[in-house]
């Protein structure tokens, strides 16, 4: 979103809630204890912040068993992603849990727990899809994602111009809510 209250509607995923959502997720797979580090996109861009917020907010007010150790930027970068994750995976080597906030970030925790041999050990929940989020999901190198809906976002756009178009007053904010992919659910056409 424009930093701006002069648009018409705003189709898009609240990533607030998608960190809420995250938050959630990683803890059960945690059995909600632990020790967790987060993989940050870029600092001040508005959508990864507010799914970091919500992550954040979450943990502290929902799972107090489970401490954030570690917060590193990766700039949106695939290499830095791996490179902050390793860092992270080595000072603190006991980490149960990963949180990666967006596509590179995802892909680069991803490379450090295959080059680390801790698949399997460490707990990795990303953000967004590409085919190599795909085949690491398949791999069980990635436990969970929250993903958005990109076709309904540009199908409610559609609709929300339309109506418009046609004199309407469409709401203001529309939500396309993220939702959680896991291996078992993989599959679901949804």
């Amino acid at each position: 979103g424009i930093n701006t209250d002069k648009y018409v509607s705003f189709v898009a995923t609240n990533n607030y809630n998608a960190g809420v959502l995250a938050a959630r997720q990683l803890a059960a797979l945690l059995e909600f204890e632990g020790q967790i580090a987060v993989v940050k996109m870029v600092p001040g861009s508005a959508s990864t912040t507010q799914r970091e917020k919500g992550f954040e907010e979450t943990m502290a007010r929902e799972f107090s068993e489970i401490q954030v150790l570690a917060e590193q930027y990766c700039m949106s970068d695939r290499a830095r992603a791996l490179t902050v994750s390793e860092n992270m995976l080595t000072a603190h080597p006991n980490l149960d849990g990963l949180f990666a906030s967006g596509e590179p970030a995802t892909e680069g925790a991803a490379k450090a727990l295959r080059s680390r041999n801790l698949v399997g050990k460490v707990k990795l929940l990303g953000f967004d899809f590409s085919e190599n989020i795909d085949a690491d999901l398949k791999d069980g190198v990635i436990d969970a994602l929250v993903v958005q809906d990109p076709f309904n976002i540009g199908y409610e756009a559609v609709k929300t111009v339309i109506a418009a178009m046609k004199g309407q007053t469409p709401e203001k904010r529309i939500d396309s809510p993220a939702t959680i992919v896991t291996l078992d659910t993989l599959s679901d056409p949804k």
